[in-house]
């Protein structure tokens, strides 16, 4: 079974990518199949041969099968009627919860329709098939399960398992209600989220996630410190989910003396509701068989019955859904469950030669389970987490107790709400635990280290997990070992050998730095070293992590100022990066409050971390440290609203002159062409040793301004393959010819400029 199971994926896998291939590998297959049965005709294939033939069959199987469910899709009125951008009337069944989405224009909502009946072009036709309509916010209000119709403009989708998109300005019409299993399923969810309504934000969001997946009012930064630390895992509907609620609901069967087959029904009525509650979403459809191959794995003989159930659960998965063969998701849950069956027994055993057998138990798993998916984690994130096993090892107690008391709040809160909350606050003590964990694992200087996402480095790592898993049962085998290999982690990630690389002497940072752009995708994160281990931070990049991690590896302990230029997302939504575990003086904004979304978010997390919000003064001089800075723009007295939409952010970024250690460095933010033209009549001969190329190396420049200012760097803070088109080749063209030496961060990384007798020097990472 895991041989036809990987065959299964192999199918799924070339159904995604072999793209106008895909009809030649299918004939292929087909011949393949057809040879391998006549040559075992008559009973004389050997097992092995019957084991091929059936892993091609199963293979072409899925890429059939997937072909069939494109061309349906393809072949559909409705298909037609989206590339004709025709107007629809359609009545279908929702499929998923409604998602709020901010946008330029004013706020969406993204909800899946199944599709039953649609009239457009004059034609009414029944028909199956999928929409995702992107409504107005009434829509928002429309539960799973609910018949509605829908009227609006279609167009065509860019998947290709989505028969198109709808455009729809006016609220559903709502036909019949959800069916009964969906609106308890419906009530159940509402009441967990009101079982930890009144506990801090980061409890209150992360009960449902661990229960039900429900993860809509998790904080960022929450999931940021998840990230670096491994637990991710935890606030995504999982195997561990399902295995958790499931486990405990035979433990409550087994005490009021259920036994034999009634437990298997009730392990049966278990996972059907668990799906119901969770909805079913593939990941969810994922999750359920992973932890049904979990509830195996647990019993006698748990490693060969394992094994056959995860192949069982992997050839059904892929037949019913294809797609799920490319998800990374589904990688991570099969290589997760893989890891513990294979390599968690002999882990365990290894273990409890010296530790109690429970504890053996508890450190083997979340180290199989990281060790099987680490080679994933690394090609989506490009880093590894040191961190995780222990993370995950510290957390483990808690969330068992987190996920059954949640659970169990939602249901007494449907009959006694008093109860509920009651019952809700023992979860929410639990996962404060886990928040713990996961805050002082991510500040840890060694959690995470960096590691390419390119063939060659991925095909090591998959080396390095492979002998790791081979060696290390025999090396924890023995006391001496095992103490030792905890020791050698403990100390790499209290970054002891961070520290060692991060001093001058190894490379980076380089002594003499001034100025850093943190390589944060397409975003800005500038650094200005003001003194040892303290900077002045001005922008901090999309995803908090990433501004962590650069801040991390430049030694930075101190912010005595942090300056964001505008509250654009790829400028202010790392700032809880920026504020976590360092002393953080004061942030400083522009006056123009626009979008509202961002100065919210800044306000929010902010106020969390006792940092003071203060706008940027206009001409307003003063030293931080060993630098001096000036606000040459915007001239604005007072904080106004902006046009609300974002579209006047970019032209009210706070530009900064900042004198260091003999260079003068022009911080722009995302200034547009009218506010250059207003620095150069209020600057006029400004010139400067770096120049932070403004919003990205856009096309819109004023380029006689930039040239001159007569830059001997000028930086590009841009992230890699961008869908903006930054930057634009006329403008570094016109920035070289004026005598500047151009540097991107998407092609160099972490960037630094060190001050010199000669000059600015450029070292990047």
């Amino acid at each position: 079974m895991p041989v036809l199971g990987c065959a299964a994926w192999l199918g799924g896998i070339a159904a995604a990518r072999a793209g106008d291939l895909a009809g030649p590998v299918l004939a292929g297959l087909l011949a393949a199949a057809g040879a391998l049965a006549w040559r075992g005709r008559g009973g004389r294939a050997s097992p092995r041969q019957r084991l091929v033939l059936a892993s091609v069959v199963l293979g072409a199987a899925v890429l059939a099968g997937s072909l069939l469910r494109l061309e349906a899709v393809a072949t559909s009125p409705l298909s037609a009627w989206a590339s004709d951008r025709a107007t629809a009337d359609l009545v279908g069944t929702v499929v998923s919860d409604p998602r709020l989405v901010e946008g330029k224009w004013g706020d969406r909502v993204v909800v899946r329709l199944r599709v039953e009946e649609v009239t457009a072009r004059g034609e009414r036709r029944r028909l199956g098939g999928s929409v995702v309509v992107l409504g107005d916010p009434a829509w928002a209000g429309v539960e799973l399960g609910e018949q509605v119709r829908a009227e609006g403009r279609l167009a065509p989708s860019d998947s290709a398992e989505v028969g198109a998109l709808l455009m729809s300005g006016r609220p559903p019409v709502r036909i019949r209600g959800p069916d009964p299993w969906w609106r308890a399923a419906g009530a159940v969810r509402a009441s967990i989220r009101a079982s930890v309504a009144h506990r801090p934000p980061a409890q209150a969001g992360l009960v449902p996630a661990l229960v039900d997946g429900d993860d809509a009012a998790l904080p960022d930064e929450v999931e940021a410190d998840f990230r670096t630390t491994g637990l991710t895992h935890l606030t995504a509907v999982s195997g561990t989910n399902l295995t958790l609620v499931v486990g405990a609901l035979l433990l409550v069967a087994r005490f009021v003396g259920v036994r034999g087959r009634w437990s298997v029904l009730v392990g049966l009525a278990g996972i059907v509701g668990f799906v119901l509650l969770a909805r079913t979403e593939p990941s969810v459809l994922r999750a359920a068989a992973m932890g049904t191959v979990g509830l195996f794995a647990f019993g006698p003989d748990g490693r060969r019955r394992g094994l056959r159930a995860l192949g069982v659960a992997l050839v059904a998965l892929v037949l019913v859904d294809p797609t799920l063969a490319t998800s990374a998701g589904f990688a991570l849950s099969v290589l997760a469950t893989g890891g513990i069956v294979l390599l968690g027994p002999p882990l365990t055993e290894a273990l409890a030669r010296w530790l109690p057998r429970g504890l053996a138990e508890a450190v083997a798993v979340p180290t199989a389970a990281q060790l099987a998916c680490t080679p994933v984690v690394a090609v989506l994130s490009g880093q590894v987490s040191l961190v995780a096993v222990l993370a995950n090892l510290l957390a483990g107690p808690a969330v068992g107790p987190a996920t059954v008391l949640g659970l169990a709040g939602g249901l007494v809160g449907l009959v006694l709400p008093v109860a509920g909350r009651l019952v809700g606050t023992g979860a929410a003590w639990c996962v404060a635990w886990i928040i713990a964990v996961a805050e002082r694992g991510a500040a840890l200087p060694g959690a995470a280290i960096a590691w390419g996402t390119g063939p060659l480095a991925v095909l090591l790592l998959v080396g390095l997990c492979a002998v790791v898993a081979l060696v290390l049962p025999r090396l924890v085998r023995r006391r001496a070992w095992g103490v030792s290999i905890a020791v050698l982690l403990l100390v790499v990630v209290l970054g002891v050998p961070g520290r060692i690389w991060s001093s001058p002497s190894f490379g980076w940072p380089p002594e003499g730095w001034v100025l850093v752009a943190c390589d944060v995708g397409q975003g800005d994160a500038l650094v200005v070293s003001v003194g040892p281990r303290a900077a002045v931070v001005v922008d901090s990049g999309p995803d908090p992590g990433v501004v962590d991690d650069c801040l991390d590896r430049l030694g930075v302990e101190q912010v005595p100022l942090v300056v964001l230029t505008h509250f654009h997302a790829d400028h202010v939504d790392g700032l809880a990066g920026v504020l976590r575990g360092r002393r953080v003086g004061a942030v400083e904004v522009t006056a123009v409050l626009d979008p509202p979304t961002g100065v919210e978010e800044v306000e929010d997390v902010a106020r969390r971390a006792g940092v003071p919000v203060r706008t940027a003064s206009y001409g307003a001089t003063r030293r931080v440290g060993t630098a001096v800075l000036q606000v040459v723009h915007p001239d604005i007295p007072l904080p106004v609203p902006g046009a609300g939409d974002g579209s006047s952010a970019n032209d009210a970024s706070v530009v900064l002159v900042v004198e260091v250690d003999g260079l003068r460095l022009l911080l722009t933010g995302d200034v547009e062409p009218p506010g250059q033209a207003e620095l150069a009549r209020l600057l006029p001969g400004l010139d400067v040793d770096v120049l932070k190329v403004p919003h990205h190396g856009s096309r819109h420049q004023d380029e006689d301004w930039l040239a001159s200012l007569r830059p001997e760097v000028a930086l590009v803070s841009v992230g890699a393959d961008n869908d903006y088109g930054h930057p634009a080749a006329q403008v570094l063209d016109h920035l070289r010819a004026a005598g500047a030496d151009v540097h991107r961060t998407d092609e160099e990384g972490d960037i630094a400029v060190v001050a010199g007798g000669g000059g600015p020097r450029v070292v990047d990472r």
